[in-house]
């Protein structure tokens, strides 16, 4: 996969991403690709933030995958800084071909570079085949997590 360039997405992005988000079963429910508005905004927010990093993977010129990773320093943990990586999505076309480990590679040596002690994320319980990707990576499913819509 080496004609494979991992960057910070930009806004002409916004509607592959956004198309990606949608693009399955608990996406379709939750995103509305055909009103960029609040996704425009958003993007907006983020990247005036230097511990938000919105990427994307790119192959032949074309956006196949994406990711958001958030850097959180603390004081729990010794004072550790910590990564969650959030939003993972790979271009139906692409999935199966490794371009997943590939993106969770380069959030992982991100948040080493950024001095990161811990990276976390969630996967919503029905996704059981994330699950397995990501236990395969490495990652336990070590705590309970709660969401609340607000």
């Amino acid at each position: 996969m080496s004609d494979l360039d991992i960057r910070p997405a930009a806004p002409a992005d916004i509607p592959t991403i956004v198309a990606m988000l949608a693009d399955d079963p608990l996406g379709a429910q939750r995103e509305s690709p055909d009103d960029l508005t609040p996704y425009t905004a958003a993007f907006e927010r983020l990247a005036q933030d230097p511990n938000q990093h919105q990427v994307v993977a790119v192959r032949e010129g074309r956006v196949v995958g994406t990711l958001q990773l958030t850097i959180i320093p603390g004081l729990s943990r010794r004072g550790s800084t910590r990564s969650i990586i959030e939003g993972v999505r790979i271009h139906a076309d692409e999935r199966g071909s490794g371009l997943g480990t590939r993106l969770i590679e380069w959030a992982i040596g991100e948040s080493r570079r950024q001095n990161c002690q811990l990276v976390q994320l969630t996967s919503d319980a029905t996704r059981t085949d994330a699950r397995r990707f990501y236990e395969r990576l490495g990652f336990e499913a070590s705590h309970v997590g709660f969401k609340m819509s607000i």
